[in-house]
């Protein structure tokens, strides 16, 4: 069974920074593309930034220029660096991995790891 384990949440001031994990484990045979969501109470589950296997990126408007995903292929893990930290960005945050198993294609998530931005 895949399993997605995000680590690096906390709790820290504006203007800080945080770097995010999310390790891929399980009877994975490819990645197609593993990405990172989040969601504030209340509110809906958002996209945060995406990567494909052939390392295209897309990104939210709002956090363009202050977060980097990127990915180490080798361990089947994805990073979000967060750089410019603002209260608005406070949310779970979820990793997402889109991958072909045994029992075919499906989309995975993992339980989600919470950032707390606040002064």
């Amino acid at each position: 069974q895949v399993q997605l384990v995000e680590s690096g949440g906390g709790l820290l001031q504006p203007g800080g920074s945080l770097r995010l994990s999310c390790v891929a484990s399980g009877s994975i045979f490819s990645i197609y593309a593993m990405g990172w969501y989040r969601q504030a109470p209340g509110k809906e589950r958002e996209l945060v930034a995406t990567i494909t296997s052939g390392g295209s990126t897309n990104y939210a408007d709002s956090v363009k220029g202050r977060f980097t995903i990127f990915r180490d292929k080798a361990k089947n893990t994805v990073y979000l660096q967060m750089t410019s930290l603002k209260p608005e960005d406070t949310a779970v945050y979820y990793c997402n991995a889109d991958l072909l198993t045994v029992n075919g294609y499906g989309r995975y998530w993992g339980q989600g790891t919470q950032v707390t931005v606040s002064s």
